[in-house]
């Protein structure tokens, strides 16, 4: 039988929370940490409501995980996220030493691939562009409401 679970589910969960984001008025990134085919974090930009600028999606999904596993590193676990991490959510996943890092659309101004090295861990796997279409249209809906 064939596990419903794969990455196209997974990326759709973290969609589900730049939903909940963009719901709220935050810049629409949602996250989602899998750990053995399971959710053991959700999670979404909140860097209005907490007046805090690093409360990016990818930071709150890394606490999240962190403190589910009791540990503070995430080998075996991988993060679904529908923005490309930016420099300082890449050196947090650096840090963290998670498996792999799935993303769906790129950030040409502020994601972590503008680098010339890879800021990712060495052991890190990343790949990108599943379900960037949505994400995007997403993210462009958010801030042309802002235009108005």
């Amino acid at each position: 039988m064939i596990s419903p679970f794969n990455d196209e589910y997974f990326m759709k969960q973290a969609l589900q929370q730049a939903q909940k984001a963009f719901d709220i008025d935050e810049v629409p990134v949602g996250a989602v940490v899998v750990a053995n085919n399971q959710i053991i974090a959700r999670a979404h930009n909140f860097t209005e409501k907490l007046n805090d600028v690093t409360a990016h999606a990818e930071i709150q999904a890394i606490t999240a995980a962190a403190e589910y596993l009791g540990a503070k590193y995430l080998t075996g676990c991988t993060l679904y996220v529908t923005l490309e991490p930016c420099v300082m959510c890449g050196g947090a996943l650096y840090w963290s030493q998670i498996d792999k890092v799935v993303f769906a659309a790129r950030d040409e101004k502020r994601g972590a691939g503008r680098l010339q090295e890879s800021i990712y861990h060495p052991k890190t796997l990343v790949t990108n562009g599943l379900l960037a279409e949505e994400s995007i249209v997403l993210l462009k809906r958010f801030f042309e409401n802002k235009r108005i």
